[in-house]
């Protein structure tokens, strides 16, 4: 069990974080300010620390000063609803572990708490979030298509190879590069994934090969770089071609030589790193426009791996549904309940542009706002869409930018979804929904609802 520290001052989220971490069996304390943060900090001593960036009394950044001289091992993880390049620099200079933006996402949360836990050594902590995260990151389906590359990641794991993964976004490119580290003899070492996309020019040398202190204003200690956290385990290049042709330079000398020099220093030190990167562009295009070096490329590309669009692979729907509404009930973000085979064909019409990704954000949405237990196919027409292009209730929610644009979007949704069960009976509905004939005339001609043909 770990010893974690919540400081937000935002108490939903501090409520939803201290019920995630709980939930994974950890001891979870939380405070609403900086000054509340400290105090806790001296009597609790916690093992991590999720810190919020903006809070009303005290900076974030001037707690995680203070927290690193308290203690200048403390790990603590910054988090950001408005991150920036000049606050992500100024977080790491000041010695934080790790920069999460908000709306913030449970995997993410759970791999860096791990992350966060190993370099702590709390090896029991890390072995319940190691088998938390497999749960979290299984490959589903039967098809032909996901078939073939299972048995390319099964083939390729128990070697060093470099593997690109390719694909859209949304189809999974993390978890083949999971399922290889964890099927690797690498498996029990870390894996460190890097989001090459959201790293700055400004932050690459340092976040990749790590600085020593004093080599740059606000280094107060030395730190492991990227590569280092992920000696003897795998580095997992995300995104790699929204990398920079800089960071490109310093990444293929790395991989070259299998040796990497932190900032402000001049020792070499050597990694044993299997590289393992992912991309949703066309890297050939890349190099020809001059986005992309050729040479790393083929240092990436030893074997590559294609992960299909979920429209190649809708025979996988039905399982894909199950798995999430199985997942989403154990993890208790939301009731339990049956999906029918008429839902389940519905959303097999559809094209899912945002591929596995965006249907288990869709049924995480019917979970939460069907009404009664049984989600049906017009459940699934209303809130997702359907195959004439209407994009339901939850394109519309999902527009609202206010919270009184939202609660109109629903209460327009609902006015309108008991107009149709009832054949447009104007006073069999005001019955039904409880509301007097009168005001539900009003709402009607507020809302513009007219009858459809």
């Amino acid at each position: 069990m770990a010893r974690l520290l919540i400081v937000v001052d935002e108490g939903s989220i501090r409520d939803v974080l201290r019920q995630l971490f709980e939930y994974e069996a950890h001891q979870v304390q939380t405070a609403a300010n900086g000054q509340e943060a400290l105090e806790r900090f001296a009597s609790f001593r916690p093992d991590v620390v999720f810190l919020d960036v903006k809070m009303q009394d005290v900076d974030g950044l001037e707690v995680l000063g203070r927290l690193r001289e308290q203690d200048p091992q403390a790990i603590v993880v910054m988090i950001s609803g408005h991150g920036t390049i000049d606050t992500a620099l100024e977080a790491t200079r000041r010695g934080a572990f790790d920069f999460l933006e908000k709306p913030l996402d449970t995997d993410r949360l759970l791999v860096t708490l791990r992350n966060a836990l190993r370099v702590r050594g709390l090896s029991d902590s890390v072995a319940r979030l190691k088998s938390e995260i497999e749960r979290r990151h299984r490959i589903v389906g039967s098809s032909f298509q996901i078939r073939q590359v299972v048995e390319r990641i099964e083939r390729v794991a128990p070697s060093d190879a470099r593997v690109l993964i390719t694909g859209e976004n949304g189809t999974g490119k993390e978890l083949v590069a999971r399922a290889i580290h964890q099927l690797s003899p690498r498996g029990e070492a870390r894996f460190v994934e890097v989001n090459c996309a959201a790293i700055p020019s400004e932050l690459i040398e340092s976040e990749l090969f790590g600085h020593i202190k004093g080599s740059f204003t606000g280094a107060v200690s030395d730190r492991a770089g990227k590569f280092e956290q992920a000696d003897g385990g795998t580095l997992f290049l995300d995104e790699v071609g929204d990398m920079s042709l800089a960071a490109q330079a310093k990444v293929l000398r790395a991989l070259e030589e299998g040796v990497i020099t932190r900032v402000g220093g001049s020792k070499p030190i050597r990694v044993d790193v299997r590289v393992v990167a992912a991309t949703n562009k066309d890297l050939s295009a890349e190099i020809e426009a001059g986005r992309f070096r050729e040479d790393l490329f083929y240092r990436l590309n030893v074997v590559p791996i294609r992960v299909p669009q979920l429209r190649e692979r809708r025979d996988d729907i039905p399982m894909l549904v199950q798995y999430f509404v199985d997942l989403m009930s154990r993890a208790d973000r939301a009731v339990s309940k049956q999906i029918t085979p008429e839902a389940i064909r519905r959303l097999e019409t559809l094209d899912w542009p945002g591929n596995v990704r965006e249907l288990r954000n869709m049924v995480e949405r019917l979970l939460v706002l069907t009404l009664g237990d049984t989600i049906r196919a017009e459940d699934v027409d209303l809130l997702v869409g359907s195959p004439s292009g209407a994009s339901g209730l939850g394109g519309e929610l999902l527009a609202a930018e206010t919270f009184g644009e939202f609660k109109e979007a629903v209460e327009r949704a609902f006015i309108l979804q008991k107009l149709r069960e009832n054949d447009w009976n104007v006073s069999e509905t005001a019955r039904r929904i409880e509301m007097p004939r009168s005001n539900l005339y009003k709402k009607i001609e507020r809302f513009g609802l007219v009858r459809e043909d």
